[in-house]
């Protein structure tokens, strides 16, 4: 576990149910969850919450995310604007290790409609349990990053 170990959570009307379910599931492995809702499943957009969730991680204050939404394409493509922001969308384990393996990811984006819960646990751990392994992923990482500029 990262030293900060503050995980934001964050999804549209979608994927509440989801993003509970993984909260719980972090939690139990000791993350501190800081999650941002929504609570209610009145229609929401889900560019608010993937910024608000990518924002949290930008300044430092959570060191990774788990966002959700229908696909979990959308609410990715908008974490993704945030500077110093990784996201990759993933509906499988091995997708999910290796955007932390190779991309040094540090938001997940999950499909609520894609995958079920059992899967997206295995998905969510997949993620949080893979380390960066640097060297030549670490240049290739950068190269992106200055894309930001």
């Amino acid at each position: 576990m990262a030293a900060n170990n503050r995980i934001v959570l964050s999804s549209d009307h979608a994927a509440i149910p989801l993003r509970q379910a993984i909260a719980t599931h972090v939690a139990a492995q000791g993350w501190a969850v800081v999650d941002i809702g929504p609570t209610t499943p009145e229609s929401t957009h889900y560019p608010k919450h993937g910024e608000a969730a990518a924002r949290l991680i930008a300044s430092g204050d959570c060191c990774l995310g788990i966002i959700l939404c229908g696909t979990g394409q959308g609410i990715m493509m908008a974490a993704n604007k945030v500077k110093g922001i990784r996201c990759g969308v993933c509906a499988d384990t091995f997708s999910a290790r290796m955007i932390r393996q190779h991309n040094d990811a540090n938001m997940l984006s999950i499909g609520a409609r894609v995958v079920g819960e059992g899967l997206a646990l295995d998905i969510v751990d997949a993620f949080l349990t893979a380390k960066f392994e640097r060297g030549r992923h670490a240049t290739r990482v950068e190269m992106v990053e200055a894309l930001e500029e």
